[in-house]
């Protein structure tokens, strides 16, 4: 008795042909199969970037062309804390502080504008420059603590010097940790922090 291997048919159609031989089948999906999943794997490597770690890379580009027109010397590092982006300018210049940190802060206005009109979205970023922020918070806490401790012993409120938003808000926080409650009274550029006494 004769054994023959199973015929494939091959239909031809045009310059393509068809089979329906099962085993090059199975071969053709197991290819296919894998070629799909290295596209997925792709995929996942260029997914979507987190936004804040955008904002810092907008905003040190911006940066950096900013200091080469100004030809000021200084390193950009960028981190994320919590729901913020950070950037600080490295350098021992003042300069972009400027008094109590005015240039400072407005050139973090600007930052925060190229950040918008790059990615479309409103930007919370925080920006510092020769440290002057960390230093200021120190400062700040410093400033806190002799006024809760004031509060504690006089029993009346007391009224600091004005601050923007970003000093209050850290006194706001430190006093709450201290137990006291505090509150903003006044208008820009005057606005202030008051602590209040425990009831």
């Amino acid at each position: 008795m004769e054994v023959t291997a199973p015929e494939s048919t091959v239909v031809e159609d045009g310059d393509s042909a068809v089979t329906d031989d099962l085993s090059l089948a199975a071969g053709d999906a197991t290819s296919t199969d894998a070629s799909d999943d290295a596209d997925e794997d792709e995929d996942d490597e260029d997914g979507p970037e987190n936004p804040l770690e955008t904002e810092a890379e907008v905003a040190a580009d911006y940066l950096e062309e900013l200091l080469d027109i100004a030809d000021l010397d200084g390193d950009i590092d960028t981190f994320i804390e919590g729901d913020r982006a950070h950037v600080s300018i490295v350098s021992e210049s003042q300069v972009l502080v400027g008094p109590d940190g005015s240039v400072l802060d407005a050139l973090q206005e600007l930052t925060r504008l190229a950040v918008m009109t790059e990615t479309g979205n409103r930007s919370r970023l925080m920006l510092d420059v020769a440290g002057y922020r960390d230093t200021r918070r120190q400062q700040l806490l410093e400033v806190a603590s002799g006024a809760v401790e004031r509060v504690r012993s006089g029993g009346e409120r007391v009224s600091l010097e004005p601050m923007n938003p970003f000093e209050r808000k850290i006194v706001h926080d430190a006093v709450a940790a201290a137990g006291l409650v505090s509150e903003s009274e006044g208008e820009e550029p005057r606005r202030h922090v008051v602590v209040l006494p425990a009831s």
